[in-house]
């Protein structure tokens, strides 16, 4: 077995390492409204997202600088305090790919795609209508992640869910359960690698 001194590691080994052994990681699609010109809607991929607590309902996104600077997601977050959070499956990873790429603020990533926006119940960010799911939140709380140099490399965001949208084909209403056969997820591996769910087992807990 090899042992590693993460102090003696970069921050490019510890990406490296933690991206590839701490998998598969969910892909949340976020929309946000700019806070540099309003109307426009970016939107951007976070594969370091998870459910953080079910009372209050809580999704965190981690948000990495680049050299020092906020992303638009991040700073559109703590502007308007509303977010659109997606699910992304078989169908929709190619195109949510494409909103990975750097443009300017006062452009919107979606149109590398071939998505359509949808109006929101609560929250003035729109949704994506291709999503099967979406999460409509608010932010909850704000948390700047810094390095043992005091830097800020990282925005972490606590959203608040206050309201959610999930496509028939996905959700069975006498059980409340999401079907993951119809929902297809897609989760992020290391580099350029994703997974697909082909196969699920069930385990029974101790009681």
């Amino acid at each position: 077995m090899h042992t590693l001194s993460a102090t003696e590691m970069s921050a490019g080994q510890h990406y490296k390492l933690l991206s590839g052994s701490i998998v598969p990681r969910p892909i949340a699609f976020v929309t946000t409204l700019s806070s540099v010109d309003a109307g426009v809607v970016n939107a951007a991929p976070f594969s370091f997202f998870n459910v953080v607590s079910a009372d209050p309902p809580l999704l965190s996104i981690s948000v990495s600088r680049k050299n020092g600077e906020m992303k638009d997601t991040a700073r559109n977050i703590l502007h308007n305090r509303e977010l659109v959070i997606h699910s992304t499956d078989e169908a929709t990873l190619a195109d949510i790919n494409e909103t990975a790429a750097s443009l300017q603020a006062d452009q919107s990533e979606l149109k590398l795609t071939k998505f359509h926006v949808k109006p929101s119940e609560i929250v003035a960010v729109p949704g994506i209508l291709e999503a099967k799911i979406r999460y409509e939140c608010i932010l909850h709380e704000h948390i700047p992640i810094m390095n043992d140099k005091g830097v800020i490399t990282n925005d972490l965001i606590l959203a608040k869910v206050v309201c959610y949208h999930i496509s028939e084909e996905v959700y069975d209403t006498s059980t409340e359960y999401i079907l993951i056969g119809s929902l297809k997820p897609v989760a992020r591996l290391a580099g350029n690698e994703y997974a697909a769910i082909e196969k699920t087992f069930s385990i029974k807990r101790p009681t």
